[in-house]
């Protein structure tokens, strides 16, 4: 089998978890405060959990997205459901006023430069 065949194989079962989310500018700072509470304890020990990033959009100050990937979507999904997440993420949702939740199965990716 072929490194690139190798390589698309095992992205077929990682997962990629996206959330697109309006945050007002005045709960800005205690989204962020939030974030960053979650972010590193979800690093620091939730199975499956392999990196998050948080964005602000260029063109709209309130828009945001958090990406996720996890070693495949089954992980992702306990960690959801369990009353440790719902806990954890309050704070943060409570600065939402709107929110959108998108999961996917990684297909393919280009290999990460030496």
């Amino acid at each position: 089998m072929k490194a690139r065949e190798r390589e698309e194989r095992a992205d077929e079962h990682r997962a990629r978890v996206v959330f697109l989310v309006r945050v007002p500018d005045e709960r800005t700072g205690d989204f962020l405060r939030a974030y960053e509470a979650v972010r590193h304890l979800v690093a620091g020990g939730v199975p499956g959990h392999l990196v998050d990033q948080v964005c602000r959009s260029s063109t709209d100050p309130e828009q945001w997205l958090i990406t996720s990937e996890w070693t495949s979507l089954a992980h992702f999904e306990a960690w959801e459901r369990s009353p440790e997440h719902r806990e954890l993420v309050r704070p943060m949702r409570e600065c939402f006023t709107d929110a959108r939740s998108l999961r996917f199965h990684i297909h393919a990716q280009t290999p990460v430069p030496a």
